[in-house]
């Protein structure tokens, strides 16, 4: 086993340690079992009209048992969401170049981003539900309308770049079954949009995780690769990381995990849902079971090209989804290569247009003190919903005016690179500045956080460096 698996491996332990004090932590604030609204903003909406709360049907319900376990799955959503976004086409892409390049020594650095990304969002968890504020507007009360535009600015135009990539990857997969690349974009434009202005969350939000579940085909596809035990175990022992290439397409892969938009949306997502400070816990474990679901579906593309592609022992591009199927169809099959796979992108570019267009709009309405909830009509909330379709429909303008996005692609990355650093640094300080004493960070937990997000922030520079030069 080389020294820097060894090192990592043995980090794992404290990383458990932490984020097992992370859950039961939960438990210690008096927030979670007080007035649910005591600490929450004077803005803040449960929901539509008529008090429309995640607890609303469940008084009825007898048994302690499977009345905990309904209030928990009610709870359940927005960590579940952004994180089958998260892996959207340009995650996926990244996670078949590891694969092909790398084997499975790139299966352990998606095994040590659970946590990770785990910490990141539970921060936005927390002082969505606690504060009862948007990322944006938190941003704004504490530091000023300024940084907040800044913020929240750059975040728009990431996000379009993100939006087009998705539909680049709906037109791929368009390709790979015959049927009209402009069609297909279109029809996702406009069923995007129509789901939006339906004026209800709870609506987007099942949409979006049926259509997010489509990942779940890239589990099969790993299947059918028969991936070698041992070979993924000796895989699982080695990280190059004195490799400059290794270390490259590993800071891609924590770019492709890590997202800025994510923090915007779940922050925005558990207010618009109308979750309380009595429900933090289970908006945690949404949270962790997002965070592992995700990485699974990494892992899964991983796993699936190594034991195909990888193993060939022949470099191929992999830089489109047709290119991908392609170069896996005679390992896998029509089965394998069109269909499980084909699908899977099609769910994970459809849920993250969705996902990463509400999060521009979350963003700026919150900065611009402007109504800004899915509950909300058209007519009440004017600017969110313009933002909302403008950026989808400049989205698959982009992508029917059949520009080169090759080029794209590349800044849509820098301009990742070089956001993710400042929205972490907001993230830490608003954690320790707008949220009371006995809800922040302390101890083992806030170093463990504090240490990954240095981590991300360093490789998130060192990939913004290398792709500019």
């Amino acid at each position: 086993m080389s020294g820097w698996a060894l090192t990592l491996l043995m980090t794992i332990p404290s990383i458990g340690v932490a984020f097992r004090s992370a859950v039961d932590r939960t438990r210690a604030l008096p927030e979670c079992n007080a007035n649910p609204s005591g600490m929450l903003g004077e803005n803040q909406a449960y929901g539509p009209a008529g008090g429309d709360t995640v607890d609303a049907d469940f008084s009825a319900m007898r048994p302690l048992l499977w009345r905990r376990i309904a209030r928990w799955t009610a709870v359940l959503g927005p960590g579940l969401m952004v994180m089958l976004a998260d892996t959207d086409a340009g995650s996926i892409i990244t996670a078949a170049q590891s694969g092909a390049q790398w084997g499975y020594r790139m299966v352990l650095p998606q095994i040590l981003l659970i946590p990770i990304l785990f910490f990141v969002q539970e921060m936005t968890v927390r002082l969505g539900v606690l504060t009862g504020k948007g990322h944006g507007e938190l941003i704004r009360d504490t530091f000023g309308r300024s940084w907040a535009m800044i913020s929240v600015g750059t975040l728009f135009v990431a996000s379009l770049g993100a939006i087009i990539t998705e539909f680049a990857g709906i037109a791929g997969v368009a390709q790979l079954f015959g049927v009209s690349a402009p069609l297909a974009v279109i029809a996702a434009a406009a069923l995007l949009i129509g789901l939006g202005l339906s004026g209800s969350y709870r609506k987007v939000e099942r949409v979006g995780i049926a259509l997010g579940l489509f990942e779940l085909f890239f589990l099969p596809a790993a299947l059918l690769a028969h991936p070698q035990a041992s070979q993924l175990m000796n895989g699982l022992t080695s990280m190059p990381l004195g490799d400059g290439g290794y270390l490259f397409l590993l800071a891609a892969n924590i770019g492709a995990v890590i997202m800025p938009w994510m923090v915007f949306y779940q922050q925005g997502a558990v207010i618009d849902k109308g979750l309380a400070p009595h429900q933090l816990r289970a908006a945690r474990l949404d949270t962790l079971l997002g965070a592992a679901a995700t990485q699974v579906v990494m892992i899964c593309v991983v796993v699936a090209v190594a034991a195909t592609i990888g193993r060939a022992n022949h470099p191929q591009s992999l830089t489109a989804i047709p290119e991908i199927s392609r170069a896996l169809e005679p390992f896998l099959g029509y089965l394998g290569a069109k269909l499980a796979f084909g699908l899977g992108i099609l769910g994970a570019s459809l849920v993250a247009a969705l996902v990463v267009s509400l999060a521009g709009a979350f963003g700026l309405g919150e900065a611009l003190g402007k109504p800004h909830s899915l509950n909300s009509s058209p007519r009440e909330a004017k600017l969110f919903y313009l933002a909302y379709a403008g950026a989808l429909a400049l989205g698959a303008a982009a992508v029917l005016s059949g520009a080169p996005l090759v080029r794209l692609t590349i800044d849509v990355e820098v301009m990742n690179a070089i956001l993710l650093p400042v929205v972490l640094g907001f993230l830490v300080a608003l954690e320790a500045r707008a949220l009371p004493a006995e809800a922040r960070m302390r101890g083992l937990y806030r170093i463990v956080v504090w240490a990954s997000v240095a981590v991300v922030i360093g490789f998130g520079l060192f990939t913004a460096v290398r792709v500019i030069a």
